[in-house]
C-alpha cells in the first residue's frame, strides 16, 4: 500500500532522513521506533506531505504522492494523527469530529447519512466523546484528546492512519485501552503506520517494525522478533521487564 524508496528529507542544511526505504501492506500494523531526533516524526511529515523530500520517491497504492500537497493526500487516503494531537480546543468534540469530514464535505464524497454513520461508529469505540461531544476539546483529559485526535483523523475515511507518538503524556491504562483499539481498527481493514517512542507496547501490536537510528533504518523485522531482540531491548526498554 505504501512504499518509500531511497528517501532524504531535510531542513535547510540539515539533513534529517537519509536514505529510507520502508514499505507498509494493506492491513497492517507497521511500527517505527526510535529515540528522540532519530526522524520518526519527519517521516511522518513527509508521508502527510508537510515536509518535502529532497530525494526519493513515496508511493502510496502505485501513485507517486511525494510532491502532492497534504489535501490531496487526505484525499487519497491517507490521515494523520499528529504529534501532541493539536485539536481545536475552543470548539467542541462534535465540531472537531465534524472537521475531519471536512474534505468529504467539501468533494462532496460523504453524504451526511454516510457521515453519521461515521459519527456513529467513533462514538461506538470511544463512548466518552458522546457523552462529552458538546464540550469544548481543550477541557478534555490527555486521554480523551488522544481520542479525539483519533476520532478526527478516522472521519476522513482514510485507507492508512499515520500515527505520531500516540501514547506520549498518558498514564498506562489509557495507552493500553487507545492500543486496543488500535487493533481493532485493524481487524476492520484499517492499515496503521505508527510512530511511539514506547517501544514496548508498539512491538506488542506490529506485525512489523522499523528501528529508526540518527536518521536511517538500522533494523527492520517483525514486531515479534524485535521485542526479543536483545540490542532493541537494551536500548529502547530500559527498565522494563520483558513480559510474554
Amino acid at each position: 500500500m505504501l512504499e518509500i524508496k531511497d528517501l532524504d528529507v531535510g531542513y535547510g542544511h540539515v539533513q534529517v532522513l537519509k536514505g529510507i526505504n520502508i514499505s507498509v501492506n494493506e492491513g497492517e500494523i507497521v511500527t517505527i521506533i526510535g529515540s528522540n531526533g532519530s526522524g520518526k516524526s519527519t517521516l511522518l511529515r513527509a508521508i502527510s506531505g508537510i515536509a518535502r523530500p529532497t530525494t526519493g520517491r513515496i508511493k502510496f497504492n502505485n501513485k507517486n504522492i511525494e510532491k502532492l500537497p497534504p489535501e490531496k493526500i487526505v484525499a487519497l487516503g491517507i490521515s494523520q494523527v499528529p504529534e501532541g494531537r493539536q485539536l481545536f480546543g475552543p470548539l467542541t468534540v462534535l465540531e472537531n469530529l465534524q472537521l475531519g469530514a471536512y474534505h468529504r464535505y467539501r468533494k462532496g464524497n460523504g453524504s451526511k447519512k454516510t457521515i453519521a454513520e461515521d459519527l456513529d461508529f467513533i462514538y461506538r469505540i470511544f463512548p466518552v466523546l458522546k457523552e462529552r461531544r458538546d464540550q469544548n476539546a481543550g477541557t478534555l483529559s490527555g486521554g480523551e484528546q488522544q481520542m479525539l485526535a483519533i476520532g478526527r483523523a478516522l472521519m476522513a475515511k482514510p485507507k492508512m492512519l499515520l500515527l505520531d507518538e500516540p501514547s506520549m503524556g498518558l498514564a498506562p491504562i489509557i495507552i493500553q485501552q487507545i492500543f486496543e483499539t488500535l487493533k481493532e481498527l485493524r481487524e476492520k481493514g484499517l492499515t496503521l503506520l505508527l510512530v511511539e517512542q514506547d517501544a514496548f507496547v508498539a512491538l506488542s501490536i506490529a506485525d512489523r517494525g522499523y528501528v529508526l537510528q540518527n536518521g536511517r533504518i538500522a533494523l527492520e523485522d517483525t514486531g515479534k522478533n524485535l521485542l526479543d531482540n536483545e540490542e532493541v531491548r537494551a536500548i529502547y526498554f530500559g527498565h522494563r521487564k520483558h513480559a510474554h
